[in-house]
Order: structure tokens, then sequence, then C-alpha cells
């Protein structure tokens, strides 16, 4: 990686900083950073640079600075969760295109996201907010930008922990229904019970203590990257059977209901899995307020995460692929492609033992996914920006936004409640459901990713950035990124059947994408609301006043034990 994507920036200031007498930047010397930000606590001195940086963009400092630049990384690392995502939608990838989709798409989609996530850790080390996307747009942008990032921000994050946890219980099921066959059956209905059931285990533990969830975090990650290599290792060793190299890198499938002349299309549609997978991980940005050295740590957050899942995603889908006994068995059992492959390839009990790993880790996925999604509705509404904003901003006796996590466990309960109705769930209309939840989730995240990025380059060379930054890389970087978003967010909204076209003989309603109805929606909806009356009171982040008033309102949290912080000279 270039020397110019870690060093400090000398530009001039530009416009849009945050108005304040305290430059970010020049309380934010400290010591030389280190590739994941250790898992030390942080001195005094830190800890009043972090205050200083949160002081000079509006904010007292509410919210427990607990988490280390170790556990910052490993709330992104968890909520991408390559044992979620990769798993979750194996189905799509190995219908859609096959073992080439699992071979090629998702080293595609990797690099392309590690330049998504480049650009976004450049904004993140300048504005280490808990509002992040919404609060990069505005001070680039104006409130128009905010209002329309937040919205697609916050709408993105409730899909995505629909889209875990649905999932979570989708392998839960699984795994019940190997244990106890005779009582669990692994139906729609059954699947929403067990989703009910996760969302309120995670609202409870994320509501319990920020520190509870970062030590959890913690453990996340090895737990990952152990049951990668374990599960990995019983597929490389234990089946008698192993696919050849020349059938994973070249062998296609096409059980899309598309013809073959639509086989390029098809392959697109696959990419769905590594991006829906690629997901979440601005969750470094909503946890910076949390966070010792949040300037270089979110930033580092961001990136690593990517970096790192996609070595070990890439890792396991591989493995996988390799171990399929039955392209017909596998791609048969719909969304429980996983399972069968685990079943065929290594018997029952081994298949119970890797799908409890993969159950543990889509567990941690769902609780880092609600404490993400109710940092950014805390902080939106921190701004006004939403309806009841003051009971969503509210605090508990740990201080944490208890309220928003309540409201993102019901969104994604709502979300993915359709699924209830489905008749089946194997390739067809109940996994069509669960297409479009993700489909949902990756578009609305990744176009909050994109527009903050858009900023950047339209502020040009004008823009003063933070301590971790791209330097002159920052254009073709930032290009590629935007492109990239545009591209996904055009082809996730298409059809991903054919009897999902309308106005097509054969139409039906159960087979219907419906992401671009949520789309446009949220578009006509968040647009109408900012012509009517959002645009007349909304004026994007709202500063909670000058330095005395900030002190005042952290020592009701006993954030101060002495004066308020002097503002440094000019």
């Amino acid at each position: 990686m270039p020397r110019s994507l870690l060093r400090s920036s000398s530009r001039p200031r530009d416009s849009t900083s945050a108005r304040s007498p305290i430059d970010p930047r020049r309380v934010a010397r400290q010591n030389p950073p280190t590739l994941l930000g250790g898992g030390t606590v942080a001195d005094n001195s830190a800890h009043e640079k972090d205050r200083s940086i949160l002081h000079a963009l509006g904010y007292a400092q509410e919210l427990r600075r607990g988490m280390s630049g170790f556990s910052n990384f490993a709330i992104s690392f968890t909520i991408i969760s390559i044992l979620s995502g990769t798993l979750t939608l194996y189905a799509t990838g190995i219908n859609y295109g096959g073992p080439v989709e699992e071979a090629y798409g998702w080293p595609i989609v990797s690099i392309f996201v590690i330049i998504v996530a480049l650009g976004m850790a450049e904004i993140a080390s300048k504005y280490p907010t808990a509002g992040g996307l919404y609060y990069w747009a505005s001070k680039m942008g104006g409130p128009v930008w905010g209002w329309f990032t937040g919205w697609f921000n916050l709408i993105g994050q409730i899909a995505i922990t629909a889209g875990i946890d649905y999932g979570a219980a989708i392998f839960t099921d699984a795994l019940l229904n190997l244990l106890w066959p005779g009582t669990f059956h692994a139906s729609p209905h059954e699947i929403i019970y067990v989703y009910a059931c996760i969302l309120g285990l995670h609202a409870l533990m994320n509501i319990f203590s920020v520190r509870l969830v970062a030590v959890l975090n913690d453990i996340s990650v090895w737990w990952h990257v152990l049951g990668v290599l374990i599960i990995v290792g019983f597929l490389a060793f234990k089946p008698d059977h192993h696919q050849s190299v020349g059938t994973v890198f070249s062998k296609t499938i096409n059980n899309s209901g598309f013809s073959h002349q639509w086989l390029w299309f098809v392959l697109l549609l696959g990419l769905l899995q590594a991006q829906y997978t690629f997901t979440g991980y601005d969750a470094s940005a909503h946890m910076s307020e949390e966070t010792q050295d949040a300037s270089r740590s979110a930033a580092r957050g961001v990136v690593m995460s990517v970096v790192v899942s996609a070595i070990f995603g890439y890792i396991l889908a591989l493995g996988i692929t390799f171990a399929i006994q039955s392209f017909d068995s596998t791609t048969g059992a719909g969304i429980f492609a996983v399972k069968q492959v685990l079943l065929d390839a290594l018997g029952l009990r081994a298949a119970e033992f890797l799908l409890f790993i993969i159950v543990g880790a889509q567990l941690y996925c769902g609780m880092s996914s609600i404490t993400s999604a109710s940092r950014m509705l805390y902080a939106f509404s921190r701004d006004g920006a939403t309806p009841g904003h003051r009971i969503w901003r509210r605090l508990n006796a740990a201080r944490v936004p208890y309220m928003a996590v309540l409201a993102i466990a019901v969104l994604a309960f709502l979300c993915a409640f359709p699924a209830y109705f489905s008749k089946d769930i194997g390739v067809g209309a109940g996994y069509i459901a669960y297409a479009a939840v993700t489909s949902i989730a990756t578009i609305g995240l990744y176009i909050a990713y994109a527009i903050p990025i858009y900023l950047r380059l339209r502020l040009g060379d004008a823009w003063e950035p933070g301590e971790w930054n791209l330097g002159r890389w920052y254009r073709p970087i930032g290009t590629i990124a935007v492109i990239w978003v545009v591209f996904i967010s055009v082809l996730f909204i298409l059809p991903i059947t054919p009897t999902g076209i309308p106005f097509k003989n054969g139409f039906t309603w159960l087979s219907f994408n419906y992401a671009p109805i949520a789309v446009l929606g949220t578009l006509l909806l968040v647009g109408g609301w900012w012509v009517v009356s959002a645009k007349k009171w909304f004026k994007g982040p709202v500063s909670q006043g000058s330095e005395d008033e900030l002190a005042l309102i952290e020592e009701r949290f006993g954030e101060r034990s002495g004066p308020p912080l002097t503002t440094p000279a000019a």
C-alpha cells in the first residue's frame, strides 16, 4: 500500500469542517499507529485527545469510550461475518453461476469493496462520530445530502440486521432439525419464531453493556478465523472425494430460470453473495465515539475488516465448493445448500459440530449489527432527523441508547416477516423473499457509502483530510468506488427469475424482487418529506453547545472530574 495512504496531510483547511475553535488535527497527534490499534487502555492524554476531537465536531462525550482499536476492527469484521453472508447466500452463488461464481466472483467483488472501504476510511478519519456516513455527507455537501444519506444508511442498517439474524435463524433451525428431527422441521413458520427469539436475545445483550459487546466482538474475531480454518480443515481431509480444480474453476450452473444465453446476466446476479457479505463495515465509524484513538482506529477498522474478510472468505467459499459431493443434491437443497454439503461430505455428527460453529458466528454477527444500527439511529435522532427523536436518543445508566436498540430489533423483525407467508424455503418464494431483503440491505448501505465518497471527490484538493488519508490516490480510488456502487445498485434491483418480471406470462408476485419498490419508495418518501417539511427545519448535525456546555453534559455521565477543556489557540 502506498505510503501516502497513511500519511498526514498539510493541505489548507476546508470550509466544510465543523464550526469549532478547536482544530481536530492539532489535538489528534499521539503515538504512531499500529495495524489494528492494539488492545490496551488509552491513557488520560489520549482520552482527552479523543474528547477534544469530538468537541471540535460539536458533540459531548456521552457514550462510554471503552473500545480499543482492535475492538473497533472486530465489530466491523463481525458484522461482515464471512460465516454468515458467505454461507446464508451460498445457494445464490451455486445456483446463479455455480463453482465459477465462487472461484471468480468473490475475488472480483473483494477488490472493488476494498476500494470502497479505502474511500470511506479517509473520511472516517476526518469525522470520527457515531453519525458516520450521515455526518460526513452533511459536512461535505450540506443538509440535503446528509438527509438522504442518513435515511439510506438507516434503512440499510435495519435490512442488514434482518438479513443477518434471519439467516442465523435458518442455520439455527437447520442445526436443531439435525439434533431433534422429530421436534424441529425447518419450516418458514418455525424459522420466524427462531428469528424473533434471536432478535430479542441480541437486543437484551446490547442493552446490557457496551463493554460486554466489546468483549464478545473480540472473541468473535477469533471464533470466525478459527471457525473458517476448522471448517475448511474438515472439508479438506475428511471427505473421500473432492471436486477437481478444473471443475471448480470452469463449471457453470444456471438454475435461475433464465435461458443459457442469459448466463452472463445470471453470473452477475450471483455476485450478490459476495457483495451482501461485504456490508456493515461502516460500523467502525458508528462506534468511533466509543473507540480510543478514533481518528485512526476507525479508519483502520473499516479497511482491515474488509481485507481480512476477503482473504478468509475466499478460503471458505472454495473449501465448501471443493467438498461438494453432488451438485444436484447441493443445488436442490435450496437455502440449506451448505447444510447439504456438510452432510454429504462429512456425515451427521461432523455436520452438527460445524453447524454449531457457523451458528455461533452468525449470532455474534447479528449482535454487532444491532449495536451499529442503534448507534446510527441514536446519532440521527440526536440531530432531530427522525420521528420521535427524543425517544430514540435516550441513554440508560450504562450509557447505551436502549430505545434505539429496541427500535432496530422491532423494525428488523417486520422487515423479514413476509417470509412467514412463504410456502417453501428452497429456490422458490421463501428464498426469493430472503434474496430481496439482502438486495435491499446491500443497495441501501452502498448508496449511503458512495454519497460521501462522491462529495469528497467533488471538494477535491480543497478538502483537508484527517490523520489517515489517501493522499493523491483519493481521486482514482473514489471514482472507481462510486462507479462500482452505481453498477451494483442497478444490478440488484433487476428481476432474479423470469417469473418475477412484471407484465410477462407466468409472472407471480411471490417471485418478484421487491428491492426496486423499497429503493424507489425510500427515495419518494424521504424526498417528499424533504420537500414538504424537512428542508425547513433539518439543518444537519447540530452542535450541542460551547465547551462549557459540553462539559456540563459530560458531568452528568461522570465523564469529567476537572474543569472544562481549555480551547487551544488558533
